[in-house]
C-alpha cells in the first residue's frame, strides 16, 4: 500500500512501498494546519512586512546627507509616527512569523524530501527567507532594548537585510503562488491539511480533504488559530503602544521606554554619563564655539538672554518611543547668520559626547526650524536632555536631535 499527502495546491502524491518513508521518520496528523490557514497568515505577514519595508526605508532617510533629499519638517510628528509604526509592526511579526512558521513546518517533512527541482526551490526560497527574517527580527528587538552583543553596524546591516528579506519573500510568493491562490480561495474548513495521512484513510478524495474529522487535541478550529494569533498580536501592539501613545502608557507592558518616564517628564535615550561627558558639561570654562567666515564663541551666561525661542516639538526615538515636550532656546539660524552664513548654509553640530552619534548635519528648512533648547517643560536642561545645550527640531529622530553640544560649523 502507498502513501499520500497533499501539497499546498490541493494536489495528492502517491509513494510506492519502494519509496515509503521511513518508520523512524517524523510523522504529523492534525487537521488544524492547512493551505487555506497558512495563506491567511502569509498575507497578514505580507502586509505587515510591507508595512515595516516601506516605514523602515522613511527612517534610513535621516542617516542620509543627500542635498536632493531634504528633510521636510512638516509634519513636526512625521518621524514620530513612521517610526512608531515601524517598530510597532516589527514586534507584531515576531508572534506572527512563529505562528507562520507553526502552520507549515510539518511540510519539511515530506518524504522523499527532495521530489523534484521545484520543490528544491521551494526549499531553498524557504530557507533564505526564515534565515533572514529571524536574523532581522531577533537583532531588531535586541536594538529595541538598547543591546547589541553583535559587532557590525546594525543601522547598515539592518538595512541591507531588510532588501535581502523583501526579496526572499517575493521570490518565495512567486514559487508558491499556486498554492497561494488555492489558499486564499478555500474555506478555511475545506483546505487541504498540510500532513501525511494514509491513503486508505481517504480513498474517496484522494486528497487530505474531505471527510477527515476535525480534531480532538488541541480542541482549536482553523478559525480558532486565526483569532488566537489576531488577539495575540493585537496584546503585544496594545502594551506597546504606551510608550508613544500617552493614554495607553498604563498598558504599556511591552514598552521600552514610557512618555513621563525621565528627568522634566522626558524619556532618556543616552545619560550623560554614558556619554562620557558629565564633567565637562558643568564646567565653568564651557563654551560653545561657532566657526565660519566670522567665527566667535558664547559662554553659558551668553545664552540666557538669547534663549527667547519657543516651540512644542516631539522628540522620537529609533526604538519606537516618543514624547512632546515644550523647548525653550536659541534660533540656531539667527547664530548661522552671525557668522556669515544663511539659510541654505550647511551647517554641522557636534557634541561633546564621546563615542556613538556625535554630530548632526542641517540646511534649509530644518535649520530656519532648528532650536538648540535650553529649556524643557519650563525648566533648565537636566545634564541627561543635553545640559547646557542640545538640538531640537521638527521631524527628526532623536539620535540627531545631538545633546551636549561644543561646536556649530557654518561650512557653506
Amino acid at each position: 500500500m502507498g502513501l499520500a499527502w497533499g501539497d499546498e495546491a490541493g494536489q495528492t502524491e502517491v509513494v510506492s512501498e519502494a519509496t515509503a518513508r521511513p518508520a523512524w521518520w517524523p510523522h504529523f496528523s492534525s487537521t488544524v494546519r492547512s493551505t487555506a490557514l497558512t495563506a491567511r497568515l502569509g498575507r497578514a505577514l505580507g502586509i505587515a512586512f510591507a508595512i515595516c519595508f516601506l516605514t523602515g526605508l522613511l527612517s534610513y532617510t535621516q542617516y542620509l546627507t543627500w542635498a536632493w533629499l531634504p528633510k521636510p519638517v512638516v509634519p513636526t510628528w512625521g518621524y514620530r509616527l513612521t517610526q512608531g509604526v515601524h517598530v510597532i509592526t516589527g514586534v507584531a511579526c515576531i508572534p506572527l512569523v512563529l505562528v507562520k512558521l507553526w502552520s507549515v513546518y510539518p511540510t519539511s517533512f515530506r518524504w522523499p524530501l527532495f521530489p523534484s527541482v521545484k520543490r528544491v526551490l521551494e526549499i531553498a526560497s524557504a530557507v533564505i527567507l526564515v534565515a533572514a527574517v529571524l536574523v532581522q527580527l531577533v537583532t531588531g528587538f535586541l536594538n529595541l532594548l538598547d543591546w547589541r552583543p553583535f559587532r557590525w553596524d546594525f543601522v547598515v546591516v539592518h538595512y541591507a537585510l531588510a532588501y535581502v528579506v523583501i526579496g526572499a519573500v517575493l521570490l518565495h510568493v512567486a514559487i508558491k503562488l499556486p498554492d497561494i491562490r488555492y489558499g486564499l480561495g478555500t474555506r478555511l474548513a475545506d483546505g487541504d491539511v498540510l500532513t501525511e495521512i494514509p491513503w486508505d484513510q481517504n480513498p474517496a478524495s484522494h486528497s487530505n480533504a474531505g471527510p477527515l474529522p476535525p480534531p480532538v487535541t488541541p480542541g482549536i478550529s482553523r478559525r480558532g488559530v486565526l483569532v488566537a494569533t489576531g488577539t495575540g498580536i493585537g496584546l503585544v501592539v496594545i502594551t506597546s503602544l504606551g510608550q508613544t501613545v500617552r493614554p495607553l502608557e498604563p498598558l504599556g507592558l511591552l514598552a521600552v521606554r514610557q512618555p513621563n518616564k525621565g528627568p522634566q517628564g522626558v524619556p532618556v535615550g543616552r545619560t550623560a554619563e554614558e556619554a562620557g561627558v558629565a564633567d565637562v558639561i558643568t564646567s565653568p570654562d564651557w563654551r560653545l564655539t561657532i566657526t565660519g567666515p566670522n567665527p566667535y564663541g558664547l559662554s553659558l551666561a551668553d545664552l540666557e538672554p538669547l534663549a527667547i525661542r519657543e516651540a512644542r516639538l516631539p522628540i522620537a526615538a529609533g526604538q519606537g518611543w516618543s514624547a512632546v515636550a515644550d523647548w525653550r532656546g536659541l534660533s540656531l539660524l539667527d547664530l548661522v547668520v552671525r557668522a556669515g552664513g544663511n539659510r541654505e548654509s550647511r551647517v554641522i553640530v557636534r557634541s561633546l559626547a564621546k563615542g556613538g552619534i556625535t554630530k548632526a548635519e542641517l540646511t534649509g528648512s530644518q535649520l530656519e526650524q532648528a532650536i538648540l533648547a535650553t529649556h524643557v517643560n519650563g525648566q533648565r536642561l537636566d545634564p541627561d536632555h543635553g545640559y547646557p545645550l542640545r538640538l531640537v527640531g521638527p521631524n527628526r529622530a532623536e539620535l540627531f536631535d545631538t545633546k551636549w553640544l561644543g561646536t556649530i560649523e557654518v561650512l557653506s
